[in-house]
């Protein structure tokens, strides 16, 4: 029986590729703090989050946009980071979950979320969050109806739905009760 070698394989060649474009310099403020970045122009958002600041609270679900468990706040607006290219977000402001709570007091939706038991393997829960306060933010939903047609882009592998839209429901209406006043 054979046994390969050192030298039966080619030398791997760990030159860079003179062909590739050089990284892009960028400069984000993630949860607060200020990352001055070169990232390569192919780099999306959910991989700069998870692999190079190490902010694992944002998932990577089916990488292609459909399920919501990468939703992060650019600038207070929801996007699904495994989309967004790190590069053209330059100067912005984004918000992961890690970022909601303030110190030890739990952001209100991060809150009703314990109180109401939305989430069972908490797999989508960052994301869910997420774009639970892009949507009460973006002020569109006036009912629980209009909640769950807003978050329909989430989806939960377990069924957490009604409970997710109880949550999301509770800080909306206690929200607009604080506009009344």
């Amino acid at each position: 029986m054979a046994h390969a070698t050192e030298t039966d394989s080619p030398a791997l060649d760990t030159s860079p590729d003179p062909a590739a474009p050089p990284a892009v310099p960028v400069v984000l403020t993630i949860n607060g703090e200020r990352h001055a970045l070169d990232v390569e122009p192919w780099t999306t958002l959910l991989d700069l989050l998870r692999e190079r600041l190490h902010l694992t609270g944002t998932k990577k679900g089916c990488d292609h946009g459909q399920c919501g468990a990468c939703t992060v706040l650019v600038d207070g607006t929801r996007i699904n980071a495994c989309l967004a290219l790190a590069a053209v977000h330059d100067g912005a402001a984004i918000t992961t979950v890690e970022g909601l709570a303030d110190g030890d007091a739990l952001h209100p939706l991060q809150q009703a979320f314990i109180d109401h038991d939305a989430f069972q393997c908490g797999y989508c829960t960052p994301g869910q969050i997420c774009s639970a306060v892009g949507l009460l933010a973006e002020g569109h939903a006036q009912c629980r109806d209009d909640v769950r047609e807003l978050m329909s882009g989430n989806l939960c592998r377990c069924g957490a739905y009604v409970n997710i839209a109880d949550a999301v429901d509770e800080v909306r209406r206690a929200s607009d009760k604080e506009d009344e006043r």
